[in-house]
Order: structure tokens, then sequence, then C-alpha cells
């Protein structure tokens, strides 16, 4: 993102300037979800049912609940770049509008991510990429659900994850990882154990010692 800071800045301005967005005094720019007809179409949710349950925080000066940052003004201590709105950085969202469409094109076919991303970080990076562009943006949208422990989410934040270099050192090919995902659906939770993994294991190398000789006729 830090590379792209200049198209980040045009995108802003063009919002801006197509009235999807707006400046406040602070310094802050917030993107008007009320402006984009279509805004919530990927969840299906109309904007006032998304409305009910949001709130503005004491040190925020948007206009409506829903209104989202696409540049933060700096706060005392933290990095910042030059703008026409004064020193700040890019709000969370613009940064991947902007940098998938720097190297990918305005149409994308397929955006990827995971079921959390849905609402509200795919819905803003549709509205705000959409009102920039002026049409449709991706064809498709794939939304893979989490890969779980017994006890709840796998995640960074509560130190279980996994890495492909973890199950080499314990003798499993990624290949046999990527087996044991395909056994769940992607829309479908999957529960991630050393006993379900040793057992996609098991049905992968019986799989591949079928396969083996028909290879070689």
């Amino acid at each position: 993102a830090t590379e792209n800071i200049d198209e980040i800045i045009n995108i802003v301005s063009t919002l801006i300037e197509k009235g999807y967005a707006y400046a406040v005094d602070n310094g802050d720019v917030y993107f008007s979800p009320k402006q984009f007809k279509e805004y919530g179409k990927l969840s299906h949710q109309p904007l006032e049912d998304l409305e009910a349950g949001a709130r503005i925080n004491v040190e925020e000066v948007k206009h409506e609940p829903m209104d989202f940052a696409l540049w933060k003004s700096a706060k005392p201590g933290e990095p910042y770049w030059e703008s026409p709105w004064g020193h700040g950085r890019p709000g969370w969202h613009i940064e991947c509008s902007c940098i998938s469409m720097k190297n990918l094109g305005e149409y994308l076919d397929l955006h990827c991510g995971g079921i959390d991303n849905a609402f509200p970080h795919h819905t803003n990076e549709i509205a705000q990429s959409e009102a920039y562009l002026g049409h449709e943006w991706c064809n498709y949208w794939f939304h893979v659900h989490h890969l779980n422990t017994n006890s709840g989410k796998m995640s960074k934040s509560s130190g279980e994850f996994l890495t492909v270099s973890l199950l080499e050192e314990k003798g499993y090919s990624p290949l046999v990882y990527r087996f044991f995902c395909l056994q769940s659906h992607y829309r479908k939770n999957l529960v991630f154990s050393w006993e379900n993994l040793d057992n996609a294991k098991l049905t992968y190398n019986k799989l591949i010692a079928k396969i083996a000789p028909l290879t070689t006729e």
C-alpha cells in the first residue's frame, strides 16, 4: 500500500469530485454509501438494515453511521503521507481496490477471500470501486469459510495456525493437506485435528497407490 499512495489519493479525489465521498475539517475523508444505490448487494442486505446496528464513535466526525474512511488524518506519532486533506494515511478498504485495479485492470473475473471479509470489507470495496469506475467491477465473489480447531477459528491472533513448513516437519506432504481441505465444501467450516489429517493422509496414499500404476501404462 505504501508504494501506491499517489494512486490511492487520485481515487479518493475522484470519488469526492463525483459526489460519493466528502472531506471533513480534521482531514478525514469518508465514503457515503447512501450515494451508491447498490450498496449491500453482495450480502443482499439493504442499507437501512445495515444502519440499524451501526454507531458513530465519539472521535469520528462522519455524517452517517455507515460512512467509512477512505483517508484518515494522522494522529501524533503515526506514519503519514502528504495529501490534499493534510497529513494522513489510506483507509483499509481503499488500499485493496487501488492495488487490484492498478495491477489487474478495471474488470475482475473472480475475487476471493474469507467469509468474514464479505461485510464490511468486500461490500465497501464494491461500492468505492464501482463508484470510481462507473461500471461493475467483479463477476464472481468466492468466500471461503473458516478452518477451525475444536476450540474455535484458527487464527494468528489466537496463536493457533499452521504453516506448510510445520506440516512438512511433521512428515505431511502439502498435497496431503490440500486433499484434507477438499474433504469439505468451501462454504462450510472445516475442523482441523492431527487425527483428521492422518485420516486424509491414509486415504490420499491409497488413492495414489491406485492411480500410480495407471499413469505408467
